[in-house]
Order: C-alpha cells, then structure tokens, then sequence
C-alpha cells in the first residue's frame, strides 16, 4: 500500500472514478439534467460533468455543495465508494481522500456505519489553508472539532473561533462555516460529525 510522505495512506488511485460514478449516479436516480443541478448547486454544468466523467477531482467545497443537494455528509458520499467500513479500522485501512489545491487532506478514521450516527475525521490543513463550505451537508449538523497539533480559525455563525492544540469547538452547523489555518505551520485535527 503507498504511503504519503506524512505517513498517511495514499489516496486511491481509482477513487474519483468510482466517486464520479456514483455522482451521475446520484442525479440519474432524481431524473436531474446537468442544468438542473448546476441550478441546485451552484456549480458550472461543465465542471459537474467533468467530475462525474473524473477528468477532474472535486473539491472539498464542490463535494460540500454536492452533499447539501443530495442531503448526506461528505463522509457518507465517500463511505458509498469505498469499501464497506469493518468494525474494526485499522489506521493502514482508513480511507484517505486529498483536496491537493487546498492544502487538505481527510482520513476517514471511523467511517459511516449502518446503524451509527456519528463518525470520525481527521484532518489536516496546510499552513495558509482556507476552505469555506456554503452550507452545511446536512442542516442542523453536530460537530466537534478537536485541535491535536497547530492551530485553527473556524468561522460558524459569523463568528471566527481560535482554536489551540487541546482546545474544542462544539456546534450544529445551519449555514456557512470556514476553516482557516492561518500558521505558523500546519494544523492537525479531529471532527466528530454526528448527524441530526
């Protein structure tokens, strides 16, 4: 299995072309047209179909707006082609999906699980890393970010949070948010995401 140069697992070479799959498969299922969710979600018809088709690799952002159309989280997005999660996860099997132009990079350390509500995400955001989500990928969302090395701004409800290595925001996401790791160097971090 290829590692990363940080020790992480690589991101699976295949995973966007299933991921773009099961997005024409998404729309497919609601007899959408690509006008019709470029409309919904505010992403250019042409992009929508390179992603589906994989000629491209979406964005944490596009991916967000994606979830909020299709009312799931981004983790139950990917859970649906990835492998099916064991009860066990070990760290080398933890799936690992990477936005390389905006300095982050997401392991999903307890994917979604049938039955379960919550699951856990690492992340991790380059120095100068700043990701704005629209909206939440499910309204009323609860989520728990846990600092673990470095430091992160999160903006939720207008406001902008400091947070420190140890320090924890608790919340439910109902609009925009923002993650900013504005340095001296990279921020580590854990999200628990439980959903409504």
């Amino acid at each position: 299995m290829k590692r990363a140069p940080d020790g992480l697992q690589a991101p699976d070479a295949q995973l966007d072309t299933r991921l773009g799959s099961r997005l024409a498969a998404l729309r497919a299922e609601r007899g959408w047209s690509l006008g019709e969710l470029a409309e919904r979600s505010g992403i250019s018809r042409s992009t929508l179909s390179r992603a589906e088709r994989a000629e491209i690799s979406p964005t944490a952002s596009m991916l967000n707006r994606l979830c909020a159309v299709y009312g799931r989280t981004m983790s139950q997005l990917l859970s649906e082609v990835e492998s099916e999660p064991a009860l066990l996860v070990r760290a080398a099997e933890q799936p690992v999906w990477e936005d390389r132009s905006a300095g982050f990079v997401r392991r999903s350390v307890s994917p979604p699980h049938a039955g379960l509500r919550a699951e856990l995400v690492e992340g991790r955001l380059t120095e100068g890393a700043d990701i704005e989500y629209d909206r939440p990928p499910v309204p009323g969302l609860e989520q728990h970010v846990w600092v673990l090395e470095g430091a992160l701004d999160v903006t939720v409800q207008e406001v902008e949070h400091r947070l420190d290595a140890g320090d924890c925001l608790r919340m439910r996401v109902w609009g925009p948010t923002r993650f900013r790791c504005a340095g001296p160097g990279a921020v580590r971090y854990a999200l628990a995401v439980v959903l409504p």
